[in-house]
């Protein structure tokens, strides 16, 4: 499994998918070996998920830097060390590391995961020196319209998903957007492209803690507290119109601070939240949080009143893996999203009606005060118990044990890291 985003990393969501899979596929009859970076190359590290990887599980840590801090100079770096992205070196030790792995456990299936680029550079290096087959874990599209901004770049990412679309064994997506977008794009390539989507944990959630001042007030009058756990993307998640939202209802009376607390945690981009909070008199909405260990986050959201995802019609295609921990806190969920798009569909998947596009004040200062009514009368609606089942990490381990097991049998060399069961 060539995977960037693994323990020690912090301050990504992206960290869990692999994470998971390491956990769950063992008792599935699959053995997974780790391909990584040397920690040196993350922006942030944090030790409080090194505990969730089994004992047994091989990881493997090859060098790797990030051209932004460690390799520019006087604040500048030439634009062809940091593509396809700025860990980029991480290729060279990569191979090198992988090519020692397979001689010494003689893997079945290699694996690699996107949003990194490069896992997929050091897999399909991989795949085509040994003759092992290759799935390529895209998560989201790769090249977008007018993503990756710079030209060069999206030439490079696009020369990598038409090398997986030719190559890999299975293409595989976590939405079934995606999917579509890519069976259009890379018609050949059609009926090797599948769905398997993020989910939450069921053990973290078991093991979940709050540290103390996290947690919504548990008497006397008091506001909704709704919580925006993770990064807010300017683009991506633009709250510009949330915040427009919440200064014309203050300013007619509709609403004040004493009706709705909006909590946005280690949202990467506090600066521009507090910006647009005070261009628009949002200023006493809002409560601004650093980042805490994952567990404690879970433990938050269910301790909120209220949680909320936004995601923007630029990202139709995309589902941001936390809704399915939302999912799992059993509390309303505000989708500020297009109704079109895949985020919704998630959402009505679960019975969740509160849905309005991000992109429109009009409708969000319609649904905020009859989202604090509904809450004050106790007339919310919850995630559909069904839903939050099938979302498990569990029940996502087993779908990829079973794709593993196509591909080897496809292949006709059940031999090396697989199990029997």
């Amino acid at each position: 499994m060539v995977a960037y985003h693994f323990p020690p990393l912090a301050g990504s969501s992206g960290i869990q998918r692999t994470l998971r899979f390491v956990q769950h596929l063992p008792s599935l009859g699959w053995q997974p070996l780790v391909l990584s970076a040397d920690p040196r190359a993350y922006e942030k590290t944090s030790a409080d998920l090194l505990a969730d990887v089994p004992k047994a599980t091989v990881v493997r840590r090859a060098f790797a830097l990030d051209t932004a801090r460690h390799l520019q100079l006087a604040g500048r770096y030439l634009g062809w060390m940091a593509r396809p992205d700025r860990w980029i070196s991480w290729k060279l030790d990569g191979v090198r590391q992988g090519l020692k792995l397979i001689d010494e456990f003689k893997p079945d299936v290699i694996w690699s995961t996107y949003p990194i680029a490069t896992a997929h550079v050091i897999a399909s290096a991989l795949s085509r020196r040994t003759g092992i087959p290759w799935i390529a874990d895209f998560r989201d599209p790769m090249a977008q319209d007018g993503y990756p901004a710079d030209p060069l770049t999206w030439q490079s990412y696009q020369r990598i998903e038409e090398d997986a679309a030719r190559h890999a064994r299975h293409c595989v997506f976590t939405t079934p957007g995606a999917a579509r977008m890519y069976q259009q794009r890379y018609p050949a390539a059609a009926n090797r492209m599948v769905v398997l989507e993020n989910g939450y944990d069921e053990e973290s959630f078991s093991s979940a803690t709050l540290l103390p001042g996290t947690s919504s007030p548990d008497s006397g009058p008091r506001p909704l507290l709704m919580l925006h756990s993770g990064i807010v993307y300017p683009s991506e998640r633009d709250p510009t119109q949330l915040f427009m939202a919440l200064g014309r209802l203050k300013k007619a009376g509709v609403l004040g601070a004493d009706d709705l607390r909006i909590r946005f945690r280690a949202s990467v981009n506090d600066g521009l939240l507090q910006e647009l909070a005070d261009a628009h008199g949002a200023q006493d909405f809002i409560e601004l949080c650093p980042a805490i260990p994952y567990r404690e986050a879970l433990a938050e959201m269910m301790a909120v009143d209220a949680l909320l995802v936004m995601q923007a019609s630029n990202c139709n295609a995309q589902i941001p893996a936390k809704i399915y921990e939302y999912l799992r806190a059993g509390k309303p969920i505000l989708g500020l999203t297009d109704p079109a798009g895949d985020t919704a569909g998630v959402l009505r998947g679960a019975g969740l009606t509160d849905i309005v596009r991000l992109d429109s004040a009009d409708d969000i200062a319609q649904m905020l005060p009859a989202l604090v009514r509904d809450w004050r009368q106790g007339k919310v609606v919850l995630p559909d118990a069904l839903a939050v089942q099938q979302a498990s990490r569990l029940g996502r381990s087993q779908a990829l044990a079973v794709l593993l097991a196509q591909v080897v049998n496809a292949s006709g060399s059940a031999t090396g890291a697989r199990e029997t069961s």
